[in-house]
């Protein structure tokens, strides 16, 4: 084991270059920034329109709108893709929030999709013999703690905070979805960020706003008693 373990070291040595290497660890803020002129110039040149890849219209609002990186090659507002990008091997997806109105790009983190992915295929496995999912404690109406025993887990399955690089849960809805749990950071910005929220209005974009960040996989969030609070419909 050790021997391929030093083996595969290697392998991933030869197969990515220093010059891959070092895109990758570019500083993100830089490369945001780039990625930003990018499509103030695109959107320039096109009378408004944003270099975005086309989504299914209920795709969740911040993983809608994916930044189309051969769009802005085509026009040449950039050389190269991002090397912290998913299309050049990184770990983010870049993206758009307000697309229409004053569009700024951000990041989602990948890690957290390879993370539910895996709990996805154990939840699978179990409905397979029980039907339904492995519910633990209600948290809210209609979503729910992993009753994470069930699924063959040693504790409550977490993805790591984008935002504050916490852990934070991975909980579920009625049919069984898995969202991440970002109480902790929408809390941590409630009280960091001034904001004019009120009880009703979706906080996450207290995130979007002020960080590079986007709360991917998160239901809707609201305020109440100063608190985040799931946002129930």
């Amino acid at each position: 084991m050790f021997v391929l373990l030093i083996s595969i070291s290697i392998l991933s040595g030869c197969l990515y270059p220093e010059s891959e290497k070092s895109k990758n660890q570019e500083a993100y803020e830089d490369q945001l920034e780039r990625i930003q002129q990018a499509v103030d110039d695109y959107r320039e040149a096109t009378d408004g329109l944003v270099p975005i890849r086309t989504k299914e219209s209920d795709t969740p609002i911040f993983q809608k709108y994916l930044i189309d990186f051969n769009l802005l090659k085509e026009r040449g507002f950039i050389s190269e893709i991002p090397g912290n990008a998913f299309e050049n091997g990184g770990k983010y997806q870049y993206a758009l929030i307000t697309p229409d109105d004053q569009p700024r790009v951000r990041l989602i983190d990948l890690t957290m999709t390879e993370t539910i992915r895996s709990i996805n295929i154990r939840i699978n496995t179990y409905r397979d013999e029980h039907l339904y999912p492995p519910f633990g404690e209600v948290i809210a109406d209609d979503v729910y703690s992993i009753d994470y025993k069930k699924i063959g887990l040693e504790s409550t399955p977490t993805v790591e905070s984008p935002f504050s690089k916490e852990q934070l849960p991975i909980v579920m809805d009625a049919n069984g979805k898995l969202y991440v749990d970002y109480r902790i950071d929408l809390n941590h910005a409630l009280q960091k960020y001034e904001h004019n929220y009120k009880e009703g209005d979706d906080i996450r974009y207290i995130l979007a706003e002020n960080t590079p960040f986007l709360p991917a996989y998160s239901l809707p969030y609201t305020i109440k008693n100063d608190e985040p609070v799931f946002l129930i419909n």
